[in-house]
């Protein structure tokens, strides 16, 4: 949960650094406005503190870098099907001949390029859409925690599977493999919660929840064999005390176990 929250805050933050930015590339380059007007129009959305936010504002060029590659982190991470949009709000478009109003870019505002057709006012438009972007991230990541606590937990499973097989390389087989098995385990349990399985037993152990998921059709029967065989390569590691568990065997273990926490959820 401090990840979440550690998440949450720097998607406002981006947000809020994003909401300043459109108001300064406003004032810099809104030339069909005078400044009174311009000021007035930052006021309505930033309040009376406007001139004031601005003036602590650096230009747009020497702000926006910074905000996109952040920006762009985020989406490519949580709303990855807008990314495209994203960067080619920003990315001179690679067939482009002339410099038109369709073909500006904010890449060409940060140089300030202009014609006598169109110039860096054109790049207000495409932040703004940019800026949406970042919003429908908020929106997906406030109505989508489940899929954020996912994307969190696997990153935590990597993180565990590269100790387990840095573990192997070094020698230490059955610790390797025990602690894929404590992966396997938890990644088990987590996709019974996520298909709402109901289990018998108060602490279930991996067949348990193998077999769970096989009597509720979350998996099929080749799933669930394998599954039954990674569970003995765990149980050879974890418990058997007559004989060593071998370094295919374990390797075994761990790439059945990595391809199970990117395929089964």
């Amino acid at each position: 949960m401090d990840n979440i929250k550690r998440y949450q805050d720097d998607l406002k933050r981006l947000i809020n650094v994003g909401e300043r930015l459109l108001a300064v590339i406003i004032y810099e380059y809104d030339l069909k406005q005078t400044k009174e007007q311009t000021e007035d129009m930052l006021r309505e959305q930033l309040g009376d503190r406007a001139m004031e936010i601005l003036k602590d504002c650096p230009s747009f060029p020497k702000t926006y870098q910074s905000w996109y590659s952040e920006a762009k982190v985020v989406i490519s991470q949580l709303l990855p099907d807008r990314l495209n949009d994203f960067v080619e709000y920003y990315e001179k478009p690679k067939s482009r001949k002339y410099l038109t109003y369709e073909s500006y870019r904010i890449a060409d505002c940060l140089l300030g390029l202009e014609t006598d057709y169109v110039g860096p006012r054109a790049g207000i438009p495409l932040f703004e859409q940019q800026l949406a972007i970042v919003k429908a991230v908020q929106g997906r990541f406030e109505s989508s925690l489940y899929d954020i606590r996912q994307m969190l937990q696997s990153d935590l499973f990597d993180s565990e599977l590269e100790a387990a097989e840095e573990l192997a390389k070094c020698g230490f087989l059955r610790a390797g493999g025990a602690l894929a098995g404590v992966v396997m385990e938890r990644h088990l349990g987590q996709v019974c919660k996520n298909h709402a399985v109901k289990l018998r037993k108060k602490k279930p152990t991996i067949a348990d929840y193998n077999d769970a998921l096989k009597e509720a059709d979350v998996i099929d029967v080749p799933r669930w064999r394998l599954n039954q065989h990674l569970g003995d390569l765990r149980n050879l590691c974890d418990h058997s005390k007559d004989a060593e568990p071998t370094r295919e065997q374990v390797t075994d273990l761990l790439s059945g176990v990595m391809k199970l926490t990117k395929t089964l959820s």
